[in-house]
């Protein structure tokens, strides 16, 4: 019985180390998204992109994370990867409605590009 106790005991005692790991990252992943909005303020799109995938690899649970993000890739071209950003961000949080809106806007503009092309 005392091998089980043991056993228990070293598991909290685990879980306890991680929390502040666990806090750690999320603190993180918002200072990354951060500097991100700081560096696309001033136009520098591909930072604003490698801060923000950092963030989202820090907290995958981060769906304003995931919204800059989608931003990004759409401001720089990469539709695929922009609308695949907004759904996970729509994924994580379904009722956040500017995420929403961005979205909407996102697939109201491309897809009257994309028609326009197959013409």
């Amino acid at each position: 019985m005392k091998i089980r106790g043991g056993i228990v005991a070293a598991g909290v005692a685990l879980l306890a180390a991680a929390a502040p790991a666990l806090a750690d990252s999320k603190g993180d992943a918002k200072s990354q998204v951060e500097f991100g909005i700081n560096v696309a303020q001033r136009g520098l799109w591909r930072e604003a992109i490698y801060r923000w995938e950092k963030a989202v690899e820090l907290d995958p649970t981060y769906a304003a994370a995931y919204n800059d993000l989608a931003i990004a890739y759409e401001h720089e071209g990469q539709l695929d990867k922009a609308r695949k950003a907004y759904e996970k961000a729509i994924e994580l949080s379904p009722n956040n409605e500017p995420i929403r809106q961005n979205y909407e806007l996102f697939k109201e503009i491309n897809d009257r590009t994309t028609v326009g092309k197959d013409k």
